[in-house]
């Protein structure tokens, strides 16, 4: 067995729950400086800036007087972003990373956690794909196809489930209209290109009445991408980091004055590339305690690199009701069904097949003000089904149901004041399915509870205070693990598997309780958003290392306490009419609370700044921010240097709106060498070196 040393840190270093402040002293010094030398008479104007809906905090409420973080990117945004995936489209955003995997796969990480503690969510419902099992499985979200995405940072269980105590990204999309059209057939068409993969990408929708309350809605993208081209060393490009899918939906809806019922069918067909995916620990097996490792020794022809094929057939049904009876301002339904399925493929067969299928349904209801109470009330319920099977099936045949129960209350003390408390209860049953193992079913519940304070100490300024206790059930991959990971090389043992290394007899739900303190302004030359958190998990589910050979880990879960401890902000000063320049930045610092060893795959900090100008129907941006090196490391981890990231964007608004125009973007233009401590590739594959962007989104 092989046991590597344990990296050294250099020296004592600051003390990871300081560390955070240094962020906000930047940003916050830098911002109050800028307002005391705000003296231009365009600078003193009062700008108030555009209140956003967001829908994943349920309430119609202004966002700005809301406790949780969030952060909002619509389609264009997506587009002009450049990125085939979900988690690469939201890299950047204050708190937010990626977990990359190659062109093909990324996952949002948020406050340094990633899924399954990071919900993805459809309108609100799960996505229902493999996502959550691996990080070189895709989120099923097409980017091209995106109306909106909003991010929620910190524990969003009330609404959401105990399993986002990390945070929600939650997706929406055009498939079923809530609105009728203002023509009878009106819609889009979107193309973009790259060069550092040669990406060719293009999106149609469109939307047509049918009489006086009907609407048919279709939309179709598709996309191509080569392996991409790397900074700075000898081999040019990542060879299986190439990419290629298509996406289509159909869907019809009764829109009527009080509200809309509708159904879509989206099926999706997409096949990636898997760099660093060796194939040399398949045959490793565990005999007693000991990894047993007999190594192919093979590589891989630049045809022979494994690669996905996934497929996902998906029906959705969406409505909404205003006003149905007295008390009742709206009642909201979601209900969908999907089959999952994706192969993965080695030397032209199929080595291993993951499937998940199921339906979810939820239900909520907004009421009206009681007193001075306003508030939305729910319940949700999913039954799937989950397999994988073939040299990684490692997870065997599970069932899974759950049942919720939530509410969600605000309270308007006077106007400075705004209370919020919410609760949530779960439960949860995983039953093995023809297990030969004879592994028995876990039956388990969790209760969450929330509350917030948002004071309004001055006109367009306020500070919240949030307090979250909220808990995440285990899922199947924790308890039942037993088999080759070779995604993430590893050998995996669940909590309740592999009796030859004393399976755990008893499990208790994660239980973290969290603490956010924000300080908001949303008007003026001068806005901002900082905020620092600290969130302490009891029974943090943790996937520790026994044993290594070469680079193969054997990891067992087992269950300690964790602490997070963080900070984001951001400041903008619209310093002349046409001209803003920002700060922005986040860090995250996480350790096991009994030993103070650090845990993987957290985060670099980041500090950046942004200069804006707009001059009539052009926009232009410029970017630079520095991530810096990860030597806060866990066991069996190595060292991430730091780099610099210069981007810049300019965008045309055809006919003076935002819903046609041309953009052209330059990504990593000083050619950086790029690599994410947060990924499991982290160096073995390097991130797409320079890159320009080109397209066109023209609406009719």
């Amino acid at each position: 067995m092989m046991h590597p040393p344990y990296p050294g840190r250099r020296g004592p270093g600051l003390n990871p729950v300081l560390r955070p402040f240094l962020f906000l002293l930047a940003i916050g010094a830098a911002t109050a400086h800028a307002e005391e030398t705000n003296t231009s008479p365009a600078a003193v104007d009062d700008v108030l800036l555009d209140t956003v809906t967001v829908y994943a905090l349920a309430l119609d409420e202004d966002p700005a007087l809301q406790s949780t973080p969030h952060s909002v990117l619509d389609g264009s945004d997506l587009l002009r972003q450049g990125s085939s995936t979900l988690g690469s489209s939201l890299n950047g955003l204050p708190g937010v990373h990626a977990d990359t995997f190659g062109g093909g796969a990324s996952r949002p990480v948020i406050r340094g956690q990633a899924a399954p503690r990071v919900s993805v969510l459809s309108d609100g419902v799960s996505l229902r794909d493999a996502s959550a099992i691996s990080p070189d499985h895709a989120i099923t979200a097409e980017p091209l196809l995106v109306r909106r995405v909003e991010v929620l940072r910190g524990p969003a269980t009330l609404l959401h489930g105990g399993g986002a105590i990390g945070g929600v990204v939650n997706v929406l999309d055009n498939r079923i209209p809530d609105t009728l059209p203002e023509k009878r057939i009106q819609g889009f068409f979107a193309l973009r290109g790259n060069t550092v993969a040669d990406e060719k990408a293009g999106t149609v929708s469109v939307d047509a009445r049918l009489g006086d309350s009907l609407v048919l809605h279709a939309e179709h993208a598709q996309r191509k991408a080569d392996d991409y081209e790397i900074a700075g060393f000898t081999t040019p490009r990542v060879n299986g980091s190439w990419s290629e899918g298509s996406t289509s939906s159909t869907g019809l809806s009764w829109v009527h004055d009080k509200g809309y019922l509708g159904i879509a069918y989206t099926w999706q067909d997409d096949e990636y590339g898997l760099p660093g995916h060796s194939h040399d620990y398949e045959n490793c097996s565990l005999s007693g305690s000991v990894l047993n490792c007999a190594t192919s020794g093979h590589a891989h022809a630049h045809d022979e690199v494994p690669y996905v094929d996934l497929r996902s057939k998906r029906i959705d049904i969406r409505g909404e009701y205003r006003d149905p009876v007295a008390g009742i301002e709206k009642i909201r339904l979601r209900v969908n069904r999907t089959r999952y399925e994706h192969d993965e493929i080695e030397e032209g067969q199929i080595s291993t097949t993951f499937l998940n299928y199921g339906y979810e349904t939820r239900i909520e209801a907004t009421h009206a003000e009681i007193g001075n109470w306003h508030g939305v009330i729910g319940a949700q319920y999913s039954d799937a089904e989950s397999n994988a099977r073939g040299t990684e099936g490692f997870i065997p045949k599970t069932r899974s149901e759950n049942i919720a129960l939530f509410a969600l209350e605000h309270y308007k003390l006077d106007d400075a004041w705004h209370l919020e408390a919410g609760a949530r209860q779960e439960w949860q049953k995983l039953a093995p399915v023809n297990d030969a193992q004879n592994r028995r079913p876990a039956s388990q519940s969790a209760s969450s509870l929330s509350l917030a304070a948002v004071w309004q100490f001055m006109e367009d300024h306020n500070l919240s205070l949030s307090l979250a206790r909220s808990q995440r059930l285990p899922q199947a991959q924790e308890m039942y693990a037993d088999g080759v990971h070779l995604a993430t090389n590893t050998y995996e043992c669940g909590l309740w598997a592999c009796p030859s290394l004393g399976a755990q007899a008893d499990t208790r739900p994660e239980t973290s309780h969290n603490v956010g303190l924000n300080l908001r302004r949303n008007a003026g030359s001068i806005s901002y958003d900082i905020g620092v958190y600290h969130n302490r998990i009891k029974d943090y589910i943790y996937a520790s290392t026994l044993d290594q050979i070469d680079a193969f880990r054997l990891i067992r879960y087992s269950q300690i306490d964790a602490e997070f401890t963080g900070a984001e902000a951001t400041g903008s000063y619209r310093f002349r009419e046409n001209w803003t320049a920002s700060l922005f930045g986040d860090v995250v610092s996480a350790r096991q609370v009994d030993s103070g060893d650090r845990l993987p795959r957290i985060p670099a900090g980041r500090l950046g700044t942004r200069l804006s100008h707009q001059w009539q129907s052009l926009d232009g941006e410029v970017e630079f921010y520095r991530v810096f090196a990860q030597n806060d490391i866990a066991r069996y981890e190595t060292r991430t240097p730091g780099h610099n990231m210069l981007n810049a964007t300019l965008n045309y608004r055809l006919r003076g709106n935002d819903n046609s125009s041309l953009f052209l973007r330059g990504s990593n233009l000083l050619a950086e060498k790029v690599w994410n401590h947060t990924s499991f590739l982290a160096g073995v594959v390097p991130e797409p070196g320079r890159n320009l962007s080109a397209g066109i989104r023209m609406a009719f």
